[in-house]
């Protein structure tokens, strides 16, 4: 169950935490998702998508195949009359054959709201609090840019030993708003349980929402310490980034590590999720919108 972080008025989730306000909003560089390709510039649901279902709006047909419900009668007639000079003996029987080879399936699509989960670090590191200021203002620039878009938000924090589910996936950028703001920094850094908490998270929303699209936006170092079973902890968040590739679920790494003590763990990491791994920095760069798109429009790397 989400943890309870307004019930605590110091917002320290365990002895130590310290508490870090939010840095400066800003207008953000849109994290789109593949199927963003009818962005509205005016507030509504974004993505359309299209759905197996039989609801939404009917734009093409396609051969049917094996499946044979939701034919599109239209398009079906379409293809047997060109056949039907041929079917005479079929056609004294019958004013028009058709064979199961003319079947054509309606394909609709659907607005959907994607699902934005945002999987922070909020362990303690070098220079952290003023890391985690940064961070917290990125996450609410974002989260302004979810709210008008219809997008549905989540947040899971991990530090010292477990991931908490803080926000569970919502509407409201108001509980969104609170969650962050108690978010207190220390500790360990089990980024593994992030991962696996995150990957949970998202099996269980599109089980749910069958037609929701998911963006994972996890912001770390990329530098885990602490495992949940028994490999070593790098090793074992690369096992989970690689569980959740393998979903199909689009990821953008943020990098919070500062330029002069980075490691590269945070694109190794993204390497491990293939996704795109950015600074944080480059939040606010005029270029980040381009290279997002460009990213999230690439097909999954086998």
């Amino acid at each position: 169950m989400p943890q309870d972080v307004f019930a605590n008025t110091s917002s320290n989730w365990w002895d130590g935490g310290q508490k870090v306000k939010a840095g400066e909003k800003f207008q953000p560089r849109k994290l789109n998702t593949p199927l963003d390709k009818l962005t509205r510039k005016q507030a509504g649901r974004r993505s359309l998508t299209k759905t197996e279902r039989k609801h939404g709006r009917y734009i093409k047909a396609r051969p049917a195949g094996d499946k044979k419900d939701d034919i599109a009668f239209d398009a079906t007639i379409r293809a047997a009359a060109p056949h039907q000079q041929k079917r005479v003996e079929k056609r004294k029987k019958l004013a028009f054959a058709i064979e199961s080879s003319d079947l054509q399936r309606k394909i609709r699509v659907k607005r959907v709201a994607n699902l934005v989960l945002f999987l922070v670090d909020a362990s303690w590191s070098m220079a952290v609090a003023e890391r985690m200021n940064a961070t917290k203002g990125a996450i609410l620039s974002l989260l302004t840019d979810a709210y008008q878009r219809r997008d549905r938000v989540g947040l899971i924090v991990f530090q010292k030993d477990r991931a908490t589910l803080v926000l569970s996936p919502t509407n409201s950028i108001q509980l969104a708003q609170r969650a962050l703001m108690d978010i207190p920094v220390g500790g360990k850094t089990p980024l593994s349980a992030g991962l696996f908490m995150a990957a949970d998270v998202l099996r269980q929303e599109k089980l749910h929402h069958p037609d929701v699209e998911p963006l994972l936006i996890v912001l770390t170092d990329g530098a885990g310490n602490v495992s949940i079973g028994a490999l070593p902890p790098q090793e074992e968040s690369y096992k989970f980034a690689e569980l959740i590739a393998n979903e199909k679920i689009k990821c953008v790494v943020i990098n919070m590590e500062h330029a002069a003590f980075d490691q590269g763990l945070a694109q190794q990491l993204a390497d491990h999720l293939k996704s795109p791994c950015y600074a944080l920095s480059e939040l606010k760069a005029e270029n980040l919108y381009h290279a997002v798109k460009d990213e999230m429009a690439k097909p999954m790397k086998k």
